[in-house]
């Protein structure tokens, strides 16, 4: 009996995620980076203190990218297996979250900690030149957590629900808040479009990565369901809070706390009632977040094939 020939979707978000997984990102002229110079380039000539010139430089910034998915949506079934691949990979930052984890890790644990709080620089956006060794394993705790839905469920949700769009204009407008949604004096108007964009694309796979962290704690997945639920909307991110909420119950920690900006200072909320964070848990939430990873491939395959299928 012949088996059916999975849909070019699949195949494609398949193959883009073990690539992420055996390579990681590209060394040099990665497609984000290029994004991020040509956002760049427009926000200079774009750029007024007003929501209104947000929405448009957004807009102009997301207009050929949106044109690449499109067009990779329609190629023949190989090609367009081959494009979905190509776009899932550059769009997936899983390996290369867990890389930088595991590297700040080695270095709190050697003793290095001016060293890990350059490193630890790579994966958040606050202030790291005077944080202590626990405070560098929690920012480097939390920002696994979050890119885990960011940078891996969220590509992987979209990329089963709408295809090569749907990978791209995820990628590119988280791309986008990273770059814009920043309350400073800057882009508290101008990011505003950004920032609100982000969190609409972002809440599906926020939730969808909840149920994917208890799934990979199933002893554990009532606490991590709980725990989003009761300490996620105390976070200043409607999308953040419920997936690090979740993070530190599957692992039994305390997030949250103090945490320094360049913009300002801010008190975060305690999320979960576990232990504070030490530095021999990092390579825990690393392991985490790649079963949550290999868990969203799996239901983004049955949901695309479902989708295929109606």
């Amino acid at each position: 009996m012949r088996l059916p020939t999975p849909p070019p979707v699949v195949v494609g978000l398949v193959a883009g995620w073990a690539a992420d997984h055996l390579l990681g990102d590209p060394r040099r002229g990665h497609p984000v980076a290029l994004f991020g110079t040509w956002a760049g380039w427009v926000e200079e000539r774009r750029y007024t203190d007003s929501r209104a010139a947000g929405v448009v430089t957004e807009a102009i910034v997301l207009a050929p990218v949106l044109v690449l998915g499109l067009v990779a949506s329609r190629l023949p079934a190989a090609a367009g297996a081959g494009a979905t691949a190509t776009l899932t990979w550059a769009a997936l930052g899983g390996t290369s979250l867990g890389r930088e984890g595991t590297a700040v890790h080695d270095l709190l644990a050697a003793g290095d900690l001016p060293a890990a709080r350059a490193r630890v620089g790579n994966l958040v956006g606050r202030a790291t030149g005077d944080l202590s060794t626990d405070d560098v394993a929690r920012a480097a705790v939390e920002s696994i957590a979050e890119n885990s839905s960011d940078a891996v469920v969220g590509t992987l949700v979209w990329g089963a629900l709408l295809g090569p769009p749907g990978v791209v204009l995820h990628r590119a407008v988280n791309t986008l808040d990273a770059m814009h949604g920043h309350r400073t004096q800057r882009y508290a108007r101008f990011g505003w479009s950004a920032a609100r964009l982000d969190d609409v694309l972002g809440w599906v796979p926020a939730r969808v990565t909840v149920l994917a962290t208890a799934a990979a704690t199933p002893l554990r997945a009532g606490v991590v369901v709980r725990t989003a639920v009761r300490d996620g909307h105390a976070h200043p991110s409607p999308n953040a809070g419920p997936v690090e909420a979740g993070f530190a119950a599957a692992l039994d920690l305390r997030l949250g706390g103090r945490t320094v900006y360049t913009s300002g200072v801010e008190e975060r909320p305690m999320l979960g009632r576990g232990r504070a964070v030490a530095v021999a848990d990092l390579p825990r939430a690393v392991a985490l977040a790649r079963r949550v990873g290999a868990i969203t491939l799996a239901a983004a395959v049955v949901l695309r094939v479902a989708v295929g299928a109606r």
